[in-house]
């Protein structure tokens, strides 16, 4: 029997992990992969648009791409440019660019396409959820026809911004409030497993052997992504956090959920962006986020290298 694809709309904002996301993503027979929405996060609005018309271009990946929000919905906008360099996805080289995005706003998009469909469909944002957020408050219909929102930020530990706070909610927490707050089943994978899944350079060493261009993408992004990871971070394997969102869409088991209330910090302080996991249900709320707390790292690496595999 045929097993049927799994829908998803793909919100990013590229970045190299992004980008290695909207690879494994694309061109993958287990996915219907119906647009991808883009949001302002790593670099400006206008850069990361920029980078994901290059990386499906690159590809011959057959979607659509569509510019979404410019800034956040409250606080002022931050970039990454730290970690991603200054067109946030410094390090490959690519041709002249053709592919342009698509007039719709990505907001419109993520509406349209879920209120005419007949299916429930995923989301999966790997960027600050400012996009997700506003189509919520425009059309609230929408949120029973999303499936679950499969995300990558957070985390029940330490932030890699601030002390206690991961980027893409410190981005924009009052997005991630109101999506974490929508009853939308959501999958949490923060930097509680997206830091065990570092791409040490055996591991690029891997991807590339397989000699394609999407392995040789992956390798001239991850060469540079680990050389700022090194001089921010001291780590010799940066992490890649973002495709932890598809391995999951392909392989659920690689990850060890716990069920648990989830808030995240709006308050100014120090704090700001903090995903606060109750794991031990101390509060006694009723749960809203299935967080991953584990990940089988070696299945990680082979959903990547499979991905990978289904470019010539």
């Amino acid at each position: 029997m045929k097993t049927l694809k799994k829908k998803l709309i793909l919100d990013c904002d590229p970045g190299h992990d992004d980008a290695v996301a909207i690879m494994m993503a694309g061109n993958n027979p287990e996915l219907d992969l119906l647009g991808i929405t883009v949001v302002a996060g790593n670099q400006t609005l206008a850069k990361t648009v920029n980078n994901a018309l290059k990386v499906t271009q690159h590809l011959d990946i057959d979607v659509d791409v569509y510019a979404g929000n410019a800034r956040p919905l409250v606080r002022e906008p931050m970039y990454a440019g730290f970690i991603h360099g200054e067109s946030g996805l410094d390090g490959p080289v690519f041709e002249t660019l053709n592919k342009e995005a698509r007039p719709l706003h990505a907001v419109s998009f993520i509406i349209n396409t879920l209120m005419n469909s007949d299916e429930k469909i995923i989301l999966c944002p790997t960027g600050p959820l400012t996009n997700i957020a506003m189509a919520m408050r425009l059309e609230p219909r929408i949120l029973e026809k999303i499936d679950r929102i499969v995300l990558m930020g957070g985390s029940y530990g330490f932030g890699n911004v601030t002390p206690a706070a991961e980027f893409n909610i410190v981005a924009d927490p009052e997005a991630a409030d109101i999506v974490f707050n929508s009853g939308v089943p959501i999958i949490m994978c923060g930097l509680d497993v997206t830091r065990k899944v570092s791409c040490y350079q055996n591991i690029i060493d891997r991807m590339n052997a397989l000699g394609n261009t999407a392995s040789t993408l992956f390798k001239d992004m991850m060469e540079f992504y680990n050389k700022n990871q090194k001089q921010v971070f001291g780590w010799d394997g940066g992490p890649l956090h973002d495709p932890v969102t598809i391995a999951y869409l392909l392989d659920e088991s690689i990850l060890k959920l716990n069920h648990c209330h989830c808030e995240v910090d709006t308050n100014k302080g120090p704090s700001y962006g903090r995903t606060n996991c109750d794991l031990f249900n101390m509060q006694k709320k009723k749960p809203n986020v299935h967080v991953a707390v584990d990940i089988d790292v070696d299945r990680f690496w082979d959903i990547v290298e499979k991905c990978l595999k289904h470019y010539s």
